[in-house]
């Protein structure tokens, strides 16, 4: 076998190789992008069970997936793009995980620069006294919601404060899959609990969020 030939072999095995990782992985290329479509079966966490989520009912463009993302912001970072839905932790090398979210609906949309202060897996849920205000049916839960799969922060939360302080907005969890990519929050930015649990394993307390 000649040299040419030898490197033309290598280059074939080479790239089996990773397209098989990439399959093994519950991953696929999709137009320049990687796609994590099989990363939403049901799955026990801390002893919670997550349902399977029907993907194929969620748009391609919610669906978490590795895309070209140039910024001069530096990896670690998040940048919550509300009106496309999209919700980018930065990569190095112009690369970006992308998660479909939903996000306030009218009258409670918010932009600007935090940082993650608190994470917690499994959050209790405490609705403000507006909220109460605006649903006395939340009453009950004035000194928390148990977490749980119905819970309304899902399986994971990251509290998010600038230098005022507690801003009360959250990146969190959802068990309402549909509601990713609408506007229907009280302004908290949601995601999949697969995706939830997936970014809170990125990232970092400290972490800068930009929410545009």
């Amino acid at each position: 076998m000649g040299i040419v030939t030898g490197m033309k072999f290598k280059s074939l095995m080479i790239a089996a190789v990773l397209g098989l990782a990439a399959v093994l992985s519950g991953c696929a290329t999709d137009g320049g992008s990687m796609l994590f479509s099989d990363a939403y079966g049901s799955k026990k966490d801390a002893g919670y069970q997550l349902p399977t989520i029907p993907v194929s009912k969620v748009p391609r463009e919610f669906r978490r997936q590795v895309v070209t993302y140039p910024t001069t912001e530096k990896p670690g970072t998040i940048i919550v793009d509300t009106s496309a839905k999209h919700l980018y932790f930065v990569m190095p090398n112009g690369k970006a995980m992308r998660y479909g979210i939903g996000v306030g609906r009218e009258g409670f949309e918010w932009k600007g620069t935090t940082r993650v202060a608190l994470k917690r897996e499994w959050p209790v849920w405490t609705p403000p006294a507006a909220m109460i205000k605006r649903k006395p049916e939340l009453a009950k839960y004035r000194g928390g919601m148990d977490p749980g799969i119905g819970n309304a922060l899902g399986a994971r939360a990251m509290y998010l404060y600038n230098k005022g302080g507690d801003t009360g907005y959250r990146l969190h969890g959802t068990p309402e899959w549909w509601s990713i990519g609408k506007a229907m929050s009280s302004g908290c930015v949601r995601l999949i609990n697969q995706d939830i649990i997936d970014l809170y394993s990125r990232v970092e307390v400290g972490a800068k969020v930009i929410v545009r």
